[in-house]
């Protein structure tokens, strides 16, 4: 809704509306070596009853008042329901002993009496298997504004922006574990879980934050510092295994609080028509969990490029270093780890390397068509500059000098695209090199490894008319077989071939 513009003070307010809503038959379950080579799209008899549910409600409204053409007041106030429930088989026991899927899966010839349970070639006893429900209720909610007024000098340009936010979110865990049996690969449920008996607490962040930035436009050159701070109050309400009424009963308090100024700044700056230098410095934060006195994720960010035209060829260089000087880790069963969720202090870390995009039409002088090519790379380096050991299977025994995992060295994309006013066609390729699963230094063990994969796809899109068009993708159009990861347990395929059709409407 707008208000007629020529008052004196124009205004305008927006509503947002948004639900949706999931089921997925879904599982943390995934493959050993062998079985993934054999057939890489296998479920094991064991994730039978493994299954993802999830509903999403958002609300936003955002009202912007435009006090002169040069001065404007937004504000936007939001609310998130987002509530899940991922069932699936989390542990095997076999003669009174627990194991996790994802060692099992690591170990198949080690733990081969429990293999045989979740591949169901063996009748198991009740309650072999144990189901996890990872029930779970997420809300967010706040409020923001942002001022933005902007003024013109002799050759400059200003522009200010201040901006505050009241936020909160929760994280409501009532979580419960279900007993199963397998008989002639069949799973029958032999002990129903009581809810809130596994987990059963609220975790939640009171946050406020407020920024301001300045951009500085000068004759060639562009200026944009800014400054950031955060105060998060962290809290946590454990309720306990046995109070699944929530009374208080057992109840434990934990808190944890950050505050921290968050400085950058960028300059750009223009050379002529067809070349431009840019730098910028960053710190990066990320808030620490509500275990007391746990340190907040902090690092700095550097990057150095350059923006260039010649010939028709357009493109982009960047350097880039960030310097961890404490990376948070955190042990999540959807990791590898034990699914305790703390968080822990891992250390110091350097992320660095370089991204290039290119873009070039092959047609430029066509009025009719254009034949545009584009390439983008990005190479990565990463390095523990310290030493610590962790649970989590993503880290385990880390030594100075290993790499981080899941971090592909090399990776690049190129499209061919085929432009008309009516029509698009674009044919992609996607490459991912090869990464570790586990933090290590050298050659890539085979079990601890996800291999190289190129993958290629093609979309088209044809206008209708000016306010419809039709969509058409295919996905991985060769069919491929690659995997994607080797969490929480076991190797993962990823996406086989697959057509997706879509129609686009507008007012």
């Amino acid at each position: 809704m707008n208000t007629n513009p020529k008052p004196r003070f124009s205004q305008s307010i927006e509503f947002k509306f948004q639900y949706s809503d999931e089921v997925a038959n879904e599982t943390y379950l995934g493959l050993t070596d062998a079985d993934f080579k054999s057939n890489p799209f296998d479920r094991y008899a064991a994730s039978e009853k493994d299954n993802f549910k999830a509903d999403h409600l958002q609300f936003t409204a955002t009202h912007i008042l435009n006090i002169t053409k040069d001065f404007r007041i937004t504000t936007t106030g939001y609310y998130n329901n987002f509530s899940r429930n991922w069932y699936k088989l989390n542990d095997v026991v076999v003669n009174g002993t627990k194991v996790g899927i994802n060692s099992i899966l690591t170990n198949p010839l080690t733990y081969s009496d429990y293999f045989d349970v979740i591949n169901g070639t063996t009748n198991s006893d009740a309650n072999s298997l144990l189901v996890k429900a990872n029930n779970r209720n997420y809300i967010s909610k706040g409020v923001q504004t942002k001022l933005d007024y902007h003024w013109y000098g002799k050759n400059a340009f200003h522009d200010i922006e201040i901006g505050l936010r009241m936020h909160y979110d929760e994280e409501d865990r009532f979580q419960w574990l279900d007993g199963f049996n397998i008989i002639n690969g069949i799973m029958n449920l032999t002990n129903p879980g009581t809810q809130g008996t596994d987990a059963n607490r609220i975790s939640s962040a009171n946050a406020f934050s407020a920024f301001a930035m300045y951009k500085l436009k000068y004759n060639k050159l562009t200026i944009t510092p800014g400054l950031r701070y955060e105060n998060i109050d962290l809290a946590r309400k454990d309720y306990g295994k046995n109070d699944v009424n929530r009374t208080g009963s057992n109840l434990l308090l934990r808190n944890n609080k950050v505050g921290v100024l968050i400085p950058g700044i960028g300059i750009n700056y223009k050379i002529n028509n067809d070349f431009s230098t840019f730098a910028s410095v960053h710190k990066g934060f990320s808030p620490p969990s509500n275990l007391e006195g746990q340190k907040a994720e902090e690092s700095v960010n550097i990057e150095l490029g350059t923006r260039f035209t010649t010939k028709g060829l357009r493109g982009e260089i960047i350097a880039f270093n960030n310097q961890y000087s404490n990376l948070l880790g955190s042990d999540l069963a959807a990791t590898g780890g034990t699914g305790s969720l703390e968080q822990f202090n891992a250390g110091e870390v350097r992320v660095n390397g370089f991204e290039m995009l290119l873009n070039y039409d092959l047609v430029k002088t066509n009025a009719n068509y254009k034949l545009p090519i584009t390439f983008a790379y990005t190479f990565t380096n990463s390095k523990f500059l310290n030493s610590f050991d962790s649970d989590d299977s993503l880290w385990g025994e880390v030594n100075i000098g290993d790499q981080l995992p899941y971090i592909a060295k090399h990776q690049f994309n190129t499209t061919l695209s085929l432009e008309h006013k009516d029509f698009e066609l674009s044919l992609s390729g996607r490459f991912n090199g090869a990464f570790r699963t586990k933090a290590g230094s050298g050659i890539i063990p085979e079990n601890e490894k996800v291999a190289s994969n190129f993958i290629i796809d093609l979309s088209g899109r044809y206008r209708v008319n000016k306010n419809t068009a039709l969509t058409l993708n295919f996905v991985n159009l060769l069919d491929s077989t690659y995997a994607v990861s080797r969490v929480p347990a076991g190797l993962r395929p990823g996406l086989p071939f697959g057509i997706f059709g879509g129609f686009e409407f507008k007012l």
